[in-house]
């Protein structure tokens, strides 16, 4: 499908029309926003950073500032893809055109896992912190979210989006809460931190590096989590009302999301709290509440990580549907994954992976231990691929654009390709970094097991369907 036959099939209106490849535009510019917002925000920051900070000290505030420069050029890079040609799938799509079907095979099936692994995670998450208020068997509570996720996918996607609106204006509403709570402790001096709340923590602690400039790089890996999902936004932009505007607005706020809800958090958070008092697997936010004196600060962080794990899993259901079925019409994938209802939902292929999700709890409920946490450890480098073909085919789409052989993009990355470049060779780093670190290297024991599996699967797509295993546009 070219750019202009998806011109074509938008009329400009806000009604839900053909967004191609038989999908319904639903998703309107609040929805596509907050989708953007909310894919910045996750456990990774709610909970991870605690680790973070424990092994980073203050030094971790530049980590995050960083590594959102190279998500920002990661974002530009996918904006400028999707204003070439907006796609349902995106990821997959633009690796079978600008590297090869192979690749676009590969990129599509992992990204599919990506979210499954993912969806499994948070669901269970979602599970464990509702014994903070009620003790019932965790495999319940995750039976229920994941039956309620999955009926509200299944009904249209403006359900879906909806559901993620909500989701995420909890979670921005939570991080500039405490924004405004920390400012107020520092300059007015209420609540039990008030007496010893001051900007010097930030240095005063052992200096800004206190534990070494090795161990900011080593805490990359839990940054770079942090910001998984960030891309959803490229794989809503079939079902998009309005793509060629709302899209690139969406691209454009990733900086002061992650000024905000990343570094200003932070900031503030460690001015009020010395870094030494935060603890590996205890959330910053609880850890800065329960120092504050705010008892109910607990209940509130407690529902907030709730709903970034279901939000999370939300997304998830969502894009491992849309994934398979780019696969199934591209011939690289079971043809009944290909089916819409009347709503415009990939019915078998969101059933599929919601299944494949509920199995992933009885996992973790049977045997909770090493192997489910290798088996979730995996997400990371596989979510890191979609960002590294994401950056390949940008640099090989802006080649053939200024030789002429593609009309060039409306959005163009700005210092592009060598932005491109130089995010290439950062996540090249945060792998290095992942080698190192006996814990995550687990994941990248996993990531060849899993090229081999697909391997040999392409081998035999190959022998068995030679058209699916070469790239076909679409009509």
């Amino acid at each position: 499908m070219t750019s202009v036959q998806v011109d074509k099939q938008h009329d400009g209106t806000d009604g839900a029309v053909d967004g191609g490849e038989g999908y319904q535009r639903g998703l309107g510019a609040r929805q596509i926003q907050m989708i953007a917002i909310g894919g910045a925000i996750g456990t990774g920051l709610f909970l991870g950073a605690g680790k973070a900070i424990a092994k980073a000290g203050p030094s971790l505030i530049l980590a995050y500032a960083i590594a959102g420069l190279v998500i920002f050029f990661i974002m530009r890079a996918l904006g400028e893809l999707l204003m070439y040609r907006p796609v349902s799938g995106s990821f997959a799509e633009y690796a079978r055109e600008f590297v090869g079907p192979f690749w676009g095979f590969v990129t599509g099936w992992t990204y599919w896992l990506f979210w499954v692994v993912t969806g499994i995670t948070e669901v269970t998450a979602a599970a464990t912190y509702m014994t903070y208020w009620w003790d019932i068997p965790q495999w319940i509570s995750a039976l229920v979210f994941t039956v309620i996720l999955y009926g509200a996918n299944l009904i249209s996607v403006k359900l879906f989006g909806e559901l993620e609106f909500w989701f995420s204006m909890v979670k921005v509403t939570a991080i500039i809460g405490m924004i405004l709570i920390c400012a107020g402790i520092l300059t007015i001096g209420f609540s039990d931190a008030g007496d010893t709340a001051s900007v010097t923590h930030l240095w005063d602690q052992g200096g800004f590096f206190p534990t070494g400039i090795g161990n900011t790089l080593m805490t990359l890996q839990i940054v770079m989590f942090a910001f998984l999902a960030v891309e959803l936004v490229g794989v809503t932009a079939g079902e998009s009302k309005d793509p060629k505007t709302v899209l690139p607005k969406a691209i454009n706020t990733v900086p002061w999301r992650i000024a905000v809800f990343y570094v200003g958090a932070l900031i503030m958070i460690l001015s009020v709290v010395p870094w030494t008092e935060f603890q590996p697997g205890v959330s910053p936010f609880v850890a800065a509440f329960e120092k504050m004196g705010l008892g109910v600060g607990a209940a509130i962080v407690n529902f907030v990580v709730l709903t970034a794990a279901l939000s999370s899993c939300n997304s998830g259901m969502y894009s491992t549907g849309r994934m398979l079925r780019d696969l199934a019409l591209n011939g690289q994938g079971p043809k009944v994954f290909t089916k819409l209802t009347k709503s415009g939902t990939p019915l078998l292929g969101l059933t599929f992976s919601a299944s494949l999700m509920l199995v992933g709890v009885w996992i973790n409920y049977v045997a909770p231990g090493k192997a489910f946490e290798y088996v979730v450890s995996f997400a990371t480098i596989s979510g890191m691929w979609a960002w590294i073909m994401i950056l390949v085919c940008q640099i090989r789409y802006r080649a053939k654009a200024n030789r002429g052989e593609l009309p060039e993009s409306t959005f163009k990355a700005p210092g592009a390709p060598y932005t491109s470049w130089f995010a290439l060779l950062f996540i090249g780093m945060v792998i290095v970094m992942m080698g190192i670190d006996e814990g995550a290297r687990v994941s990248l024991y996993a990531a060849p097991v899993w090229g081999l599996i697909l391997g040999v699967s392409y081998l035999v797509l190959k022998s068995r369907n030679p058209e699916g295993a070469a790239f076909a546009k679409r009509s």
